[in-house]
């Protein structure tokens, strides 16, 4: 098991300010890096930012769709733009934008999708985005991400910035739990075994990691060894990953803050179905909009807890 993984413990790091560094270091070093916001500066730490390198961070305003837009216009120009917005705004409002001034046209564009899911908290159903990785999903030769702690997202932004193509990168803004130390390194479809088990498998991203790693200590106290699988790539998914543990256990369990069409449960689902039929449960949210409340509120109201994940195990055990 990944030493840190083991300990679950925030990090001291908001992720907000782990994308703005990363932003910063890297328009420090390449001219042609440029940060493009709706209106959010103080909301990702990147205001900061701004009073340090005013001419290479532009507040689009609230006008998403115009944003996409621009950076498309300024990828021509031989630019990487980095865009962000919250996550239902980057993707639901700008789909069309995404797909034809950035996939069709070939543009090199990266988004940052924050406060992601339930992590919206109190500015409830109409900032909730639980559709956002299976819109992202869609667009051809894209590749998703769900950033599961501060150095995994330094890592894919900087990643991003290196490669050609449109890039979506989910996260939330404040603490995560901190699972991995700054050397640790993310390849394109592929995931990160945190706990080895051989009973069943827990296939999570983003918050649900450490959702996840809980779920597995209580399955242990009933005698249940089941691994814990961080999916952060969730397209190109790790189909190698997916199938080995099916063979190994015949029991997956998916956990994400998303809806369980369209994201995580989705593609582990379709690997499934095509080369290794294993029973499967999704634990997501269902036919739902987002809600106001605390995150141990929502967590709780969408199922979205450790005990709803070994629940979920126990059932296929």
């Amino acid at each position: 098991m990944n030493e840190a993984a083991a300990n679950v413990k925030l990090d001291a790091v908001e992720m907000r300010q782990a994308y703005s560094s990363a932003v910063y270091e890297l328009a420090q070093e390449n001219a042609d890096i440029v940060a493009l916001e709706a209106d959010l500066m103080s909301s990702i730490s990147m205001d900061k930012i701004k009073r340090r390198i005013p001419e290479r961070v532009i507040n689009c305003g609230v006008m998403e769709a115009n944003m996409i837009g621009i950076a498309a216009g300024l990828s021509l120009t031989g630019r990487i733009p980095f865009v962000h917005t919250f996550a239902q705004f980057a993707t639901r409002r700008c789909f069309d934008q995404l797909f034809v001034s950035g996939a069709y046209a070939k543009t090199n564009i990266k988004i940052l999708g924050s406060d992601s899911g339930i992590t919206a908290e109190h500015n409830g159903g109409t900032h909730m985005a639980f559709e956002d990785l299976g819109l992202a999903r869609l667009i051809p030769n894209a590749f998703v991400y769900e950033a599961s702690d501060a150095a995994m997202l330094q890592f894919l932004i900087k990643k991003a910035a290196a490669e050609y193509g449109i890039h979506y990168i989910r996260t939330i803004r404040k603490k995560a739990v901190r699972l991995y130390d700054e050397h640790e390194t993310f390849a394109d479809g592929k995931a990160k075994v945190l706990k080895d088990g051989s009973d069943a498998a827990l296939f999570a991203s983003g918050i649900m990691v450490a959702e996840a790693l809980r779920a597995a200590e209580l399955l242990k106290e009933k005698g249940i060894d089941a691994a814990v699988i961080d999916m952060y790539c969730i397209k190109p998914i790790d189909q190698e990953t997916v199938i080995r543990y099916a063979q190994k256990t015949n029991a997956i369990v998916t956990a994400e803050n998303h809806n369980v069409i369209g994201g995580l449960g989705s593609a582990v689902a379709e690997v499934l179905s095509e080369h290794h039929p294993a029973p499967l449960k999704r634990i997501g949210v269902h036919e739902a909009f987002g809600q106001v409340g605390t995150i141990d509120y929502l967590k709780k109201y969408y199922r979205l807890t450790a005990e709803h994940i070994a629940r979920a195990a126990e059932q296929l055990v």
